[in-house]
């Protein structure tokens, strides 16, 4: 128990120090007002000079998998599987960029490059998933045990394209189920500090499966309600009030406090607007959880959250850079939003 303790608080303290050095707020500055992607690259990526925003983005992505595993290698027990589960969601959006593609009858060539290179035991058989004949058969072939939640049905009534909506749901929340499980696992203090975060993704993630599946596919709450997520903080009553709601706004209403702080005064709760604010929420609860359990388990997981969104982060000044847009466009972009101010849009 106390090397484990030894190797927690050794760890933690080399988080600190790296907490020190992201890419956050005002250092996101003079990235916005890069030129190139090989400037951005070499920027944030030692040793890189990509100018293709694709190989670019899966730099980055690949870098917080590694970083992620390595973290994980360092903890014991409930702490150590908590950890080792954060790298799974590589392995989901890998299978819904396979189903993308199956859907688009996307060439291999262009798809590989969109995939994050996964350690053996999460590695895919990307050339069987991509013979499946259509989406159903790409649901037949999902990996047997963790994601038999992604074999139900998913052709539905509704706009093209909400069958695929309904298989990354159920991909997503065959993760957010295990990680919750996993949450319960650990002691009753980082619980505490680790269970906010870990709700507020399902939170946000229920949000977003309402607003997408109800008014943009014009889904019937039946279809979506099975895809509710147990013990995430969202009631099935609270989710069904939300898959119930008669237009955006109402269902914007009732994620405040649990999805997203609040609603910014005279700006329409477009879908785009709502991903922002679940995503500040999730920033702030994990800059949380890292300074309230500063020596624990909590600051781990607070940190594996605030390198997420960096990552995304980056992803966007990428995505900014690639279509030339100004710096303060590119700002207004970020996350959180409402510390940056668009100045020379």
């Amino acid at each position: 128990m106390h090397v484990a303790a030894t190797n927690l608080d050794y760890l933690v303290a080399r988080l600190h120090g790296r907490r020190s050095r992201l890419a956050e707020e005002e250092r996101l500055e003079p990235l916005c007002r890069l030129s190139t992607l090989s400037e951005l690259s070499r920027a944030v990526l030692p040793g890189a000079d990509l100018a293709s925003a694709a190989l670019l983005q899966r730099g980055l992505l690949q870098a917080l998998l590694r970083e992620w595993s390595e973290i994980a290698a360092q903890l014991d027990g409930a702490a150590a599987a908590w950890m080792a589960w954060l790298p799974v969601r590589f392995q989901v959006e890998n299978l819904k960029v396979l189903a993308r593609g199956v859907v688009s009858r996307t060439p291999w060539a262009r798809l590989r490059e969109h995939l994050v290179a996964l350690p053996d035991d999460l590695a895919l058989d990307a050339a069987a998933l991509l013979a499946a004949s259509d989406l159903e058969a790409f649901a037949a072939r999902l990996p047997a045990g963790r994601w038999n939640g992604g074999r139900r049905k998913v052709s539905e009534p509704g706009r093209p394209g909400a069958g695929l909506l309904l298989l990354e749901a159920a991909l997503d929340g065959g993760y957010f189920q295990e990680l919750l499980a996993r949450t319960a696992l650990l002691p009753a203090a980082e619980q505490e500090t680790v269970r906010p975060l870990v709700s507020q993704e399902v939170a946000g993630f229920l949000l977003m499966l309402a607003v997408r599946g109800r008014f943009w596919y014009q889904l019937p709450a039946a279809v979506l309600a099975p895809l509710h997520v147990r013990g995430g903080g969202v009631t099935p009553e609270r989710f069904a009030a939300l898959l119930a709601a008669p237009d955006l706004a109402a269902a914007a209403g009732l994620a405040v406090g649990q999805a997203i702080d609040a609603l910014p005064a005279g700006q329409e709760p477009v879908p785009a607007l709502l991903e922002a604010l679940v995503w500040s929420r999730f920033r702030r609860l994990a800059n949380q959880a890292f300074r309230r359990r500063p020596l624990g388990f909590g600051a781990v997981a607070g940190y594996a959250g605030l390198r997420r969104v960096e990552t995304a982060n980056l992803i966007t000044v990428s995505e900014g850079i690639r279509l030339g847009l100004p710096a303060g466009a590119i700002r207004a972009r970020l996350i959180p939003r409402a510390h940056w101010e668009a100045t020379d849009v």
